[in-house]
């Protein structure tokens, strides 16, 4: 699906009833989001992070721009049954997606919590501690493949009417809906982190990781995927019995878990915000469509 910005004066005036023939001030405040989402390449939490609460601004601007007159009266009136029931069907699968997400990043926040617990009482050997790194890890992977259902569900069923029959806020919710689906994949790709691999690649690619870690070693600061910091540590960690390097040292590892988890927490504290609109737009939407 296309996230280019809404072109403003080729949508806006092709119908008399779409919006005003004066562009409303929130529409160039739409774009303005829209094109600041679509350029931003969100390789960490924080710039994740950034770009979740960026789509809640723009949910709000949407909402806004569903409460004006004009708006309502388009939709009310210019919408056929099929393009009524795409717009609810759409605006649920939105909901679940955002939901299933956030769902997801609770799995892996308590996951990291039970491995931070692991490493801090050290009990069990090394083969306990292998068990648990498992479990994280089988976590990580059931969550970020319960997200990627959700976005293949919703990019199953896009709107089906032609661009050349959709009024202006029909156009500006499939803009605003593609930068959506987006922000998800970049989350679900951050969410990755290690691809599963033979141990022998794996040893491979931690020992590569491993030799740039004194350059790249603050994820956050070189745009490095936390997860992925994490997972070299871990994989290092009991790949090597007898680690005297302070790279493979379990408190490091915990520091860097505690950190992981605190960014879990905001990412999953910026999705329950988005919810929160993306369930006031579908409100908006069953309000106008029953009168």
């Amino acid at each position: 699906m296309a996230c280019s910005p809404v072109n403003a004066k080729s949508h806006f005036h092709a119908r008399s009833n779409s919006l005003p023939s004066r562009p409303h001030p929130l529409v160039p405040q739409i774009n303005e989001h829209l094109f600041r989402l679509k350029a931003s390449e969100a390789t960490a939490s924080s710039s994740l992070s950034n770009n979740i609460n960026g789509l809640s601004d723009l949910y709000d601007l949407v909402n806004n721009l569903l409460l004006l007159p004009n708006t309502q009266q388009a939709l009310a009136q210019e919408c056929n049954g099929k393009q009524v029931d795409e717009m609810l069907d759409r605006s649920l699968r939105l909901m679940d997606m955002c939901g299933t997400t956030k769902d997801a990043l609770i799995q892996i926040k308590e996951k990291t919590k039970e491995l931070e617990s692991a490493l801090r009482r050290r009990r069990g050997g090394e083969s306990r501690l292998a068990h648990e790194v498992g479990e994280y890890l089988v976590s990580r992977k059931k969550a970020n493949k319960a997200i990627r259902r959700s976005l293949r569900v919703l990019k199953s069923s896009e709107c089906s009417c032609p661009e050349n029959e959709t009024i202006a806020m029909i156009s500006i919710l499939r803009e605003v809906e593609g930068v959506t689906i987006a922000v998800f994949e970049s989350l679900s790709s951050y969410l990755s982190g290690l691809k599963a691999q033979s141990k022998q690649s794996r040893w491979s690619l931690v020992s590569k990781l491993m030799h740039t870690k004194r350059i790249t070693y603050d994820a956050e600061a070189s745009g490095t995927n936390e997860f992925e910091t994490v997972d070299a540590e871990l994989y290092s960690l009991i790949g090597n019995k007898s680690s005297k390097s302070t790279f493979l040292n379990p408190e490091n590892v915990q520091n860097m878990l505690r950190k992981l988890e605190s960014c879990t927490q905001d990412l999953e504290g910026g999705l329950e915000s988005l919810l929160r609109r993306l369930i006031k737009t579908r409100v908006f939407f069953l309000n106008i469509l029953s009168h």
